[in-house]
Order: structure tokens, then C-alpha cells, then sequence
């Protein structure tokens, strides 16, 4: 099934049911009493996921014409979508593309510890004030690096500590698509003080749709998503790599690795980190060259600064528009689009 928040307000939302193919939706607390929110559903899943389903079916029928409505649908419109979570107890990013890691150190003189290879690396991030995918990107200073990062992240249920990659798989609510901003020019200092990211990772962005794992049909197979991430700047496509190719961890094994030491409370949110496919015998080629591009700007410029000297490509500046979507084979859009611009921050 496909489900959204609507912005009605509040700090949360209101959970809406969205049909497959994404035009129609129907709140779902006007089919089921008392389910306002993602977060309600989440913490119930196991106990009220068949009544959304039912819904679900029901919302696709009515939506292709093949009976009437049992409720009130309304159009499905992104632009009226908060983040699925519009916060979340638990935002935990991987890096489950070690190819990334590597060149992005590399872009900053810093070694990769072969052991990066077999734990994952992971950073827990501001999870209280997430974007919708139409949301601005608002900072205040251009110089600060900005970039964009696409990913793909999931929804879990109650995961408890020290739980094995098998048993985390089986607690995956939900897929999203993420934008997970980064101020490229403040991470070195803030790496180099042994701390971690904070002023580096502003809020992040997630698609308009949140989608259980069978939506996805044989493209999820093994705790990954095998189909393009595809990331445009204005119009330009930056890249179209496969989100399950050079997935060094899964999923099921990111979850695991965030459960090592703690349980995770539902609705806890695990992203991939920057999907990142590998060239043939080394970085991956830009799209002009026949590449698979790159969802980030600091791979491309990592990879002209190693064939050409230095980098040639800007960060982002402010009026630009960043674009990040996943189609189906058949060519549809299965989480809606991330699409926003970058706009100076005047308090």
C-alpha cells in the first residue's frame, strides 16, 4: 500500500491512503476511527495494517473506475504532502554504498579504514523537523557547501536490541526516497573535532509516499531495491545509479547494525546514505560520458578533481531545484518526486 501525511496544521499531519497510481487519496481516519497519524498507524501496525489495507484495495477500485467510492476520495496532490513522518523518534543514516564513502574522504584527504567494508557506518540525525518533498531547502549562507544526497530509507516497526539481520527484515513497515541535505563546507571542520555531524546535516527531505515492500514487486529482492534512483538538478539529470547495485549492507543488516546495543522503537527511520554505483574499474562516469551518474554533488566533484585537477561543478546556489524520483519498469512514479528549491534564509 501507498500512504502519505497531508499538512492540516498540526505538527503531525493526517495519515491519507494514496492509490497506486498515485491520483486519488482518502484520509484515513474517515475509514478508520481514531487513526490520525503515521505515527499511530506505525505503533499499531501489526494490529491495524490489514484494516489500511482493505482501504487500500478498496481506494485502487474506486480510483480505476470499477466501483463506487466507498468514502471520500479526494486528488491525490504532492504538494499538499508533509513528510510521511513529519518527525520521527529515530532518524539513523547509513552509508551503505561504500563506494561513496571512499570518494568522498578521498575529495577530503582522508584514508578509508578497510574496516568500513564490513561494519557500517552510520550517524544519527535531527529527526524533529523534517521536510515534504515540496518543502524549500532554506539556508543561510551559500558558501556553506549545499548539496544534495539521494537515498532510499525505511520505516520500521519495533525492532529489539540485538536483533539478527533476519529478524530486522521482517520488521520493515515502509520504503521512502530521501534527500538528505548536506552542508559540504562545514562537515570537515565539525568531522575533525571527533564528534560527528550536526551543523552539516540541516532537516532532511523524504518523498511524498511512503510504500510497504511488496509495492516494489521482484524490484525488492534481498533487503534492497533494485531500480534506478534518479537525481536532476534543474532540469539536468545528475544521475540514474541503481539503488541495489554496490549496496555493500542491506537493510536488514543496517537495522541490525542500529539494534546492536539498543531496541528500536517504531516508527524508527533508517536511511541508506547516498546511492552510488561503481564505474567499470573505477569512480562511476558522469551522465555526458555514458555513466550512471551520481545523486550527490560531491561525487562528481570528487571524480573531476581526479581526472581533471580540481572540481569544475558548483554546489548548489540559491534559486536552484533539486529533483529526486524512482519510476517502475513501466515507467510510473512509485513515491512521488522530491522536488525543491534552494532559498536563502532571511529571519
Amino acid at each position: 500500500m501507498k500512504l502519505a501525511t497531508f499538512h492540516d496544521g498540526t505538527r503531525d499531519g493526517a495519515l491519507a491512503v494514496v492509490s497506486r497510481d498515485l491520483t486519488k487519496a482518502v484520509r484515513a481516519e474517515a475509514a478508520v476511527a481514531g487513526l490520525g497519524t503515521m505515527q499511530q498507524l506505525l505503533d499499531h501496525w501489526q494490529s491495524t495494517r490489514l484494516q489500511v489495507e482493505r482501504i487500500y484495495a478498496e481506494l485502487n477500485e474506486a480510483a480505476d473506475g470499477h466501483r463506487p467510492a466507498p468514502f471520500a476520495m479526494v486528488d491525490f496532490d504532492e504538494a499538499r504532502c508533509a513528510a510521511p513522518l513529519p518527525r520521527a523518534y529515530q532518524w539513523a543514516d547509513g552509508s551503505a554504498y561504500v563506494n561513496h564513502v571512499e570518494l568522498v574522504r578521498r575529495a577530503r584527504g582522508a584514508e578509508m579504514p578497510a574496516s568500513f567494508w564490513t561494519d557500517p557506518l552510520m550517524y544519527q540525525g535531527g529527526s524533529d523537523t523534517f521536510l515534504g518533498a515540496r518543502d524549500a531547502i532554506v539556508l543561510a549562507d551559500e558558501a556553506w557547501g549545499i548539496d544534495l544526497e539521494g537515498e532510499v530509507a525505511v520505516v520500521t516497526d519495533d525492532v529489539p536490541m540485538g536483533a539478527s539481520a533476519e529478524e530486522a527484515g521482517e520488521r520493515i513497515c515502509l520504503l521512502m526516497l530521501v534527500n538528505d541535505v548536506s552542508l559540504r563546507n562545514l562537515i570537515p571542520a565539525e568531522l575533525g573535532k571527533g564528534f560527528g555531524f550536526f551543523h552539516g546535516k540541516p532537516s532532511t527531505a523524504f518523498s511524498p509516499v511512503a510504500v510497504t515492500p511488496d509495492e516494489l514487486g521482484p524490484a525488492w529482492a534481498d533487503g534492497k531495491v533494485h531500480l534506478p534512483l534518479l537525481a536532476s538538478i534543474n532540469g539536468v539529470l545528475l544521475g540514474r545509479p541503481n539503488a541495489g547495485r554496490d549496496m555493500t549492507f542491506s537493510f536488514p543488516q543496517l537495522i541490525a547494525h542500529a539494534a546492536k546495543t539498543r531496541r528500536l522503537g517504531a516508527g524508527s527511520i533508517i536511511g541508506s546514505g547516498t546511492v552510488s554505483n561503481k564505474g567499470d574499474g573505477g569512480p562511476g562516469k558522469p551522465i555526458a560520458q555514458g555513466g550512471a551518474g551520481y545523486t550527490c554533488l560531491a561525487e562528481l566533484r570528487t571524480v573531476e578533481t581526479l581526472l581533471e585537477g580540481k572540481p569544475r561543478t558548483p554546489f548548489l546556489a540559491f534559486g536552484d531545484r533539486v529533483r529526486i524520483e524512482m519510476l517502475d519498469e513501466a515507467g510510473r512514479s512509485i513515491f512521488g518526486a522530491i522536488d525543491q528549491e534552494v532559498v536563502k534564509y532571511n529571519r
